[in-house]
C-alpha cells in the first residue's frame, strides 16, 4: 500500500513571471515611460526590477531621468500593463496546468504579487474562482523580499505559514517567501536564483502534480539547478 505525502494546507502563488510570463509588457511599458523622457533603458535595465515592488521601480525610473512624481509613474505602468493582460493573459503554461490541478483538488491558493490591485483584477478575470485570497503591493507597507505579504495571505486563509508551499520566480519573491517560513519553490524564468537551506529550485514546473507539492510540503526539497543557477 502506497502512503501519500499530505497535501499542503494551502499554495500562494506569485504572479508576474510564475503565472503569467508578464515581464515583456513590464519592460515594454518602462521602456515607452523613459524613451519620453530620453532616457535610455534596456532589457538589461528591465531585468533588473524583476520581482521588486512598484515603488522601487519607479523610484529606479526617476533617479534615471523620468521626471515625474512616483505615483504618476506607477500609474502608468500599472495602466499599461494591465491594459494588455485585459486583452491577453500570457499564461505560464507549466503554472496554469499546476494552478488548474491545485483548485481542482480542493487545497486553497493565494495570490501574492507586488502588482497592485488594479492589476491583479485584470488577471484575476481570466481566473474568477481561483484564489481564496488576494494580497497586491498596495496592501502591505513592507513589499517583497520582506515576508509580510506571505504571512497576511497564510493570517488570512487561516493556516500556518510553515505548512504553505509558496511558488516563486524572482530572487526578491524568493526571499519573501523563504523568510516567512513557507516551503518556497523557486522557479527559474527569467533571473538567477540563488541557492537558500531548504529552498526548491526548478527550471520548470513542467510535470509537476499536487502530489509533488505535497512531497515539498512535507520537506522533500529538489534542486534542479545546483551551481546553474
Amino acid at each position: 500500500m502506497t502512503t501519500h505525502a499530505a497535501s499542503p494546507a494551502a499554495v500562494l502563488w506569485d504572479m508576474d513571471g510564475t503565472l503569467i510570463d508578464s515581464e515583456p509588457y513590464w519592460i515594454g511599458a518602462e521602456t515607452e515611460l523613459a524613451r519620453r523622457f530620453g532616457v535610455e533603458w534596456t532589457h538589461e535595465d528591465g531585468l533588473g526590477l524583476v520581482g521588486n515592488p512598484l515603488t522601487v521601480s519607479a523610484q529606479v525610473l526617476r533617479d534615471r531621468g523620468v521626471d515625474l512624481p512616483l505615483e504618476d509613474i506607477t500609474d502608468f505602468l500599472l495602466a499599461r500593463v494591465s491594459e494588455q493582460v485585459r486583452a491577453h493573459v500570457p499564461w505560464q503554461e507549466d503554472a496554469q496546468r499546476l494552478l488548474a490541478e491545485t483548485v481542482a483538488a480542493g487545497i486553497p491558493c493565494a495570490l501574492v504579487t507586488m502588482s497592485y490591485t488594479r492589476l491583479a483584477d485584470a488577471f484575476l478575470a481570466s481566473v474568477p474562482d481561483a484564489f481564496a485570497v488576494v494580497v497586491t503591493g498596495d496592501r502591505v507597507s513592507r513589499g517583497k523580499p520582506d515576508p509580510e505579504a506571505y504571512l497576511t495571505a497564510a493570517s488570512e486563509l487561516g493556516v500556518a505559514i510553515e505548512e504553505c508551499v509558496a511558488v516563486e520566480d524572482s530572487p526578491s519573491g524568493v526571499g519573501s517567501a523563504w523568510s516567512s517560513g513557507a516551503k518556497t519553490v523557486g522557479v527559474r524564468r527569467l533571473v538567477p536564483l540563488e541557492a537558500r537551506a531548504g529552498l526548491t529550485r526548478v527550471r520548470s514546473l513542467a510535470g509537476w502534480t499536487v502530489d509533488t507539492l505535497s512531497e515539498v510540503a512535507a520537506g522533500r526539497v529538489i534542486d534542479e539547478l545546483g551551481e546553474d543557477a
